[in-house]
């Protein structure tokens, strides 16, 4: 089976395309703004222009813009080639990343935006210890569990906390999204922001 994976939720921008769990190719960039313009192309690049029996893509949280895209794109291919479309939470991609060469409980976190870091905390068999929560840097630094923390926020989040915490400064890239077990793949494609809109109707809570 082949597989496309889509991640742009954050400021890199990723596709990648397996045969089974062999990586045939891919391509990253870090893009900060523009996805939109580039993630097709991307995926143009790639042997038989991406063509896939599914599409894996990232769910969130990140960018609310970033995770759109992502979305809105894997669902026009499935549709297109009619091809299963399975979502992924993106902290699960960094932290399986984060399990090479070994697995091991990890903290990740990452921007959320307007000066809060999303964190989520991964026990060594890889299950998810709590709810990824958009937290200012000193919440963070009290919620952060373990020793290695990875994720782009991770060097800020280790210089808040005592000595000896590994940093490990990791984007979410499609080129290992092989690593995703299968439990942690869902067909509800439901945006995960992981925090409130930046803008509410008048009267609504946050």
């Amino acid at each position: 089976m082949r597989t496309l994976a889509i991640e742009c939720a954050t400021e890199a921008c990723s596709v990648a395309l397996f045969d089974g769990t062999r990586l045939v190719d891919g391509r990253f960039e870090v893009l900060g703004r523009g996805h939109a313009e580039r993630l097709v192309p991307l995926v143009a690049e790639l042997p038989d222009r991406g063509r896939a029996d599914r599409v894996l893509v990232s769910l969130g949280p990140g960018s609310f813009t970033g995770v759109r895209i992502g979305l809105a794109a894997a669902r026009a291919l499935g549709l297109a080639w009619g091809a299963e479309v399975l979502g992924y939470p993106t902290l699960e991609l960094v932290r399986a990343r984060a399990w090479q060469p070994t697995p091991r409980a990890v903290t990740v976190c990452m921007n959320g935006g307007h000066g809060e870091w999303f964190v989520q905390n991964f026990a060594a068999g890889g299950g998810a210890e709590d709810e990824v929560r958009s937290l200012s840097p000193a919440d963070a630094a009290i919620a952060c569990r373990h020793p290695v923390i990875v994720g782009n926020r991770a060097q800020e989040l280790a210089a808040l906390l005592d000595n000896g915490r590994l940093a490990l400064d990791l984007l979410p890239d499609a080129r290992h999204a092989h690593l995703l077990h299968e439990t942690r793949l869902t067909r509800n494609l439901a945006p995960l922001y992981g925090r409130g809109p930046d803008a509410t109707l008048p009267g609504a809570p946050r």
